[in-house]
């Protein structure tokens, strides 16, 4: 029971997060700083977290493979796929992101049939057409009236940043899963890669110019992408806490709760006329929902 809660938990936390990375990216425009600030706060969140409740000392036994492949998850999950991310939310809007990030077990059953020699049958098939239409539903989905100042297009064919996003956070498993065989600690893994992957964007940052921000705007915009680190570094934290009292089914499967939590706090937080989270996006959202579910459950 407890590790549902902390899996439902997790799942609403990732949720927030989205909502308040697209109101923070509503203003401010820079995916890869928005990105870098993500990773920051989340490195501190994920450090504290393993000083205070594992045993540190295995860090320093650890091969130079296992940090390799932690380092390699991190690139995959964090530095690639939260960049997509952001630039999904400007792009479509949280709303859709949400769904199409979504879609990641869809990506997740091809890794494990070309990596580890799992199997379809049934009811995975099914899985993976209900959530094909689902993504069809949301990336056809257009904003109604003339577009605005900052208002996401909808062209279907941005949504291959959210499901890029989707592809990384499954990828990342088969680098996990290595990482772990050597090294039986999931929050020390996670740690390892989210450090790495912040050292890595910080050097990348320094060579990309700055853009011409608006000091006062990037001061306000600063607290809300603040507080986005903070969601998503507590709700990794979190997930892991479940990971390790309940069935990865079960945490996987309430993980899903991010979906209409995004679908819902995304339009009161930027605004509706920036969110437009129309019948047809939560039909497509609650499709990529029940297919995931049959993916995660079979």
């Amino acid at each position: 029971m407890a590790g549902a809660i902390w899996a439902a938990l997790a799942g609403i936390g990732f949720g927030i997060f989205q909502a308040l990375n697209r109101r923070a990216g509503r203003e401010w425009g820079d995916a890869y700083r928005a990105t870098f600030i993500l990773l920051l706060v989340s490195a501190v969140i994920l450090i504290t977290a393993s000083v205070l409740t594992e045993d540190v000392s295995l860090l320093f036994s650890a091969s130079l493979i296992t940090y390799l492949n932690f380092g390699l998850a991190g690139f995959i999950h964090f530095f690639l796929g939260w960049t997509l991310i952001s630039i999904s939310q400007v792009r479509v809007g949280a709303a859709r992101t949400g769904a199409l990030v979504g879609t990641a077990p869809l990506f997740a059953a091809v890794v494990g049939i070309v990596f580890f020699d799992e199997f379809l049958n049934l009811p995975v098939f099914l899985g993976i057409a209900i959530v094909i239409a689902g993504v069809y539903l949301v990336s056809m989905a257009r904003n109604k009236g003339a577009p605005r100042a900052g208002q996401p297009t909808g062209s279907w064919r941005d949504s291959v940043f959210g499901l890029g996003t989707a592809v990384c956070f499954a990828g990342s498993a088969v680098f996990i899963r290595a990482g772990l065989a050597a090294l039986a600690s999931p929050l020390l893994g996670v740690t390892i890669g989210m450090v790495i992957s912040t050292g890595a964007y910080g050097v990348a940052l320094l060579f990309r110019s700055a853009p011409a921000e608006r000091g006062q705007l990037l001061r306000a915009t600063l607290v809300f992408q603040v507080l986005a680190g903070v969601f998503v570094g507590m709700s990794t934290w979190m997930r892991w806490i479940a990971l390790d009292l309940a069935p990865v089914a079960v945490v996987l499967s309430l993980g899903r709760l991010n979906v209409p939590v995004v679908l819902i706090v995304a339009p009161l937080l930027v605004g509706r006329q920036y969110e437009q989270v129309t019948p047809r996006i939560w039909l497509g959202a609650l499709l990529t929902i029940v297919g995931s579910l049959l993916l995660i459950l079979y």
